[in-house]
């Protein structure tokens, strides 16, 4: 099973000042920051995804990427701008979910081209409209008619990609994109790719899914899939739990970022092991938090004495991490300038920050982030910590995956 892991200008300084949270002045991003299979080995991943929506733009507008970005991406080609080990595949898709309010998507088959042969991708998934909606016993005729349409568009683009694949003898492999809203309907269209000449399918739309929908859609592609020669990759899933089953039904690859952004994005489940997950310990700026920047503001509280209170807060959990200070006294430090940000917040999650301090994941784990940042990966505050943080996710997901039996 192959992880591709979705790129969305995710890096990291190597010469970033944790002690004062500064960076190098004689840093260059595009030049110095490294992704995360530099930064970590092995690589937490086998192939990277990236979206022509993110590089180009769409109809929302500007890509992520700076105008000298873009261009130094079209002049190196993927392999060297993102400095790829030479096992590591990428696949270039068109980013569905950033012109999903659309009527039509807003590229053409050529334009499509242009970038995967401009950014010299080993593989490309055609154009496709995402449907988003559910409804696993209704049929063409019962359907809103905007999703049948946009399946039809979607299949009139994988025959259309394909076609202008093998007129310009590309060596692209092509992915052709299948959407649907139901089990029957994800089918037909792996069918009709499939007479097209696809022997690689990737399922869109799937994302907002139950495990037991996705398992129902691939058990129905199941009945039609050319086993000897047709391979599925799931679009924006993982489900971990569920790979092995997936692994049965056809399932080759797939690519998300749940697991790195579920570092800064989820409410409690920041930090990933091998066994489950703990909440990292948010400690804010005090030059960057809205909340305590009011108060401050409005004269509730002293700005030296929050400066005070934030500077001792990160020493005790440095010593604490250090094994210098106790477990009561880093927990006091935190609890006296987090009261000060915001004391509800406190409540909330002062019982979780104890298990993440007493417990001590980071210790335990063998990732040369952990190793190299101790108790700042467990640090909820600002880019470098919280992509760090990220990057120590995929690697538990990656060995998670090595441990599963695929057939």
């Amino acid at each position: 099973m192959k992880f591709y892991f979705p790129d969305s200008q995710d890096q990291v300084s190597p010469t970033y000042d944790f002690l004062n949270d500064e960076y190098s002045p004689f840093r260059v991003r595009q030049r110095d920051d490294r992704y995360a299979h530099q930064v970590v080995s092995p690589a937490p991943y086998r192939g990277i995804l990236v979206s022509k929506a993110i590089v180009d733009g769409s109809a929302k507008g500007a890509g992520k990427y700076t105008a000298p970005q873009r261009e130094r991406l079209y002049r190196l080609g993927v392999r060297e701008f993102f400095r790829l080990p030479e096992e590591m595949d990428s696949l270039g898709d068109c980013g569905a979910f950033n012109y999903i309010d659309e009527t039509i998507p807003p590229y053409s088959i050529d334009e499509v081209l242009d970038f995967y042969e401009g950014c010299q991708f080993d593989e490309g998934v055609s154009i496709d409209h995402v449907i988003f909606g559910y409804k696993p016993e209704a049929s063409d005729a019962d359907v809103d008619p905007a999703w049948a349409e946009r399946r039809r568009i979607s299949l009139r683009l994988a025959e259309d990609f394909l076609a202008g694949v093998e007129a310009r003898k590309s060596n692209l492999i092509p992915f052709g994109a299948a959407q649907g809203w139901s089990p029957a309907s994800y089918a037909d269209s792996v069918v009709q790719l499939q007479d097209m000449g696809y022997k690689r399918i990737a399922l869109g739309g799937m994302v907002p899914l139950k495990t037991n929908e996705i398992m129902d859609c691939l058990d129905k592609i199941e009945e039609v899939r050319d086993k000897a020669n047709t391979t599925l990759h799931l679009l924006g899933i993982t489900r971990i739990g569920s790979m092995e089953e997936f692994s049965k039904r056809g399932v080759a690859s797939f690519d998300s970022t749940s697991a790195f952004r579920q570092a800064f994005m989820d409410e409690r489940n920041n930090f990933h092991t091998s066994e489950g997950t703990y909440t990292a310990i948010r400690v804010p700026q005090v030059d960057g938090n809205p909340t305590l920047k009011r108060q401050i503001l409005a004269g509730v509280v002293s700005q030296p004495a929050a400066i005070k209170a934030e500077r001792e807060c990160l020493q005790a959990l440095r010593e604490y991490g250090k094994e210098q200070l106790g477990l009561s006294e880093a927990l006091t430090a935190l609890e006296t300038y987090l009261k000060l940000v915001d004391e509800k917040k406190w409540a909330k999650y002062h019982e979780n920050y104890t298990k993440t301090l007493s417990d001590r994941p980071w210790k335990h784990c063998p990732c040369l982030i952990c190793k190299e940042l101790g108790v700042e990966v467990v640090i909820f505050r600002g880019t470098e910590r919280n992509k760090r943080r990220g990057f120590h996710n995929m690697t538990v997901l990656q060995a998670k995956m090595n441990q599963l039996n695929f057939t």
